[in-house]
């Protein structure tokens, strides 16, 4: 029993810290916004919403539509990366509003935000010691969506720490979830978990992100055959880390526009082509 323990206990030492890694990936990064994150002459509207209540708190995000939708349009659920929810993510959700989605960009930080790689560390250390709130989280954004605000079909999208959450979602999800996108997310590559998944999967990796080494997301790739979950999955040469960020210091702007395309043809077909025309047409 005592050497049974040990093992555990050693394999547990073993494994990678994901806050600490990306805390090495951001080193000397900061949020600081360029004209690449400028969303500004959208014709959406954008309110903080209450949408959850998790652990007896209220829980508010930032709700972007376009400008007099009406109910009944598609929506997708944005996930933070490690920095939280600022204006940065809020922008993403303003684009997408701009495509015609409900966007709603969720807060897993509990309402605060970081500003320096320390800070993003500790914030995102917090959180994945609170896992099954944050399921609770994003199980109540779908409902928010699909329930309050009627959407006919939910999609999820996240980076970096988001973008590992965009895959758990779909993973608590499986059969409400109709299209995932996965931004240089930690992937999981156990065939029998992905195995659940319903939804097409779309997921981005940067060829130069040792954080998501190339023989990780290959396993990913080969599970997600194994599982026979339909799925895209595209790596940038030569991108570090966090690429799409307009906000940060790696951003790569073919990589990121190229990505972004394919993330809106990929909605387009999943979210607004599957259910016909909507209000938005």
């Amino acid at each position: 029993m005592r050497a049974a323990l040990l093992m555990l206990l050693a394999l547990a030492a073993c494994q990678p810290d994901d806050a600490a890694e990306m805390r090495r990936q951001h080193d000397g990064d900061t949020p600081t916004p360029t004209d690449a994150a400028d969303a500004r002459g959208l014709a959406v509207t954008t309110e903080r919403v209450r949408y959850a209540t998790v652990d007896g708190q209220p829980v508010t995000g930032v709700l972007a539509r376009p400008d007099g939708a009406e109910a009944g349009l598609p929506a997708v659920v944005v996930v933070h990366e490690w920095w939280g929810l600022n204006g940065n993510v809020e922008a993403m959700a303003q684009r997408l509003a701009d495509q015609g989605y409900v966007a709603l960009a969720v807060d897993l930080y509990g309402g605060e935000v970081a500003t320096t790689p320390d800070s993003a560390m500790a914030l995102m250390r917090t959180a994945m010691g609170r896992e099954a709130a944050l399921t609770d989280n994003l199980r109540q954004a779908h409902a928010y969506l699909a329930d309050d605000l009627g959407a006919p079909r939910v999609g999820v999208i996240g980076w970096c720490f988001g973008g590992m959450w965009s895959l758990r979602t779909a993973l608590a999800l499986p059969d409400q979830i109709d299209a995932a996108v996965v931004y240089y997310g930690r992937p999981v590559t156990d065939p029998a978990r992905l195995a659940t998944l319903t939804m097409p999967v779309l997921a981005f990796f940067g060829g130069a992100d040792d954080s998501i080494p190339r023989d990780t997301v290959s396993a990913f790739v080969d599970a997600l055959v194994e599982a026979d979950v339909e799925h895209t999955v595209e790596t940038y040469a030569g991108a570090p880390h966090a690429f799409a960020n307009p906000s940060g210091q790696s951003y790569v702007p073919q990589a990121a526009d190229d990505a972004w395309a394919r993330t809106t043809a990929f909605f387009a077909e999943t979210l607004r082509a599957a259910q016909g025309p909507t209000a938005a047409d």
